[in-house]
């Protein structure tokens, strides 16, 4: 099917694949902030309640990864199916 698709199909083709990367790059990169932010969380001893916000952090984290690679790879099999357009 790629060979079929004319320049400008198949480079839009391109630009929609790496978009998708670069939202699964996204994804990864504010599941580090909320790891970051839920290990300082976690070390500041001064607040009593505040170990509650970085278990919350630490499980924000988790769940941004997880919908992140699980958001691309269904937009992946999509895209290499051909019928990306209905997302």
């Amino acid at each position: 099917m790629e060979n079929d698709l004319i320049v400008r199909d198949f480079l839009a083709r391109q630009r929609t694949k790496l978009a998708n990367d670069r939202t699964l790059l996204a994804y990864i990169r504010t599941s580090l902030y909320f790891l970051v932010s839920g290990t300082a969380l976690m070390k500041v001893e001064d607040l009593a309640n505040i170990k509650e916000f970085g278990y919350l952090s630490f499980f924000i984290s988790v769940l941004l990864l997880i919908i992140g690679f699980f958001n691309f790879f269904r937009i992946k099999k999509k895209i290499e199916k051909g019928n990306y357009h209905k997302m």
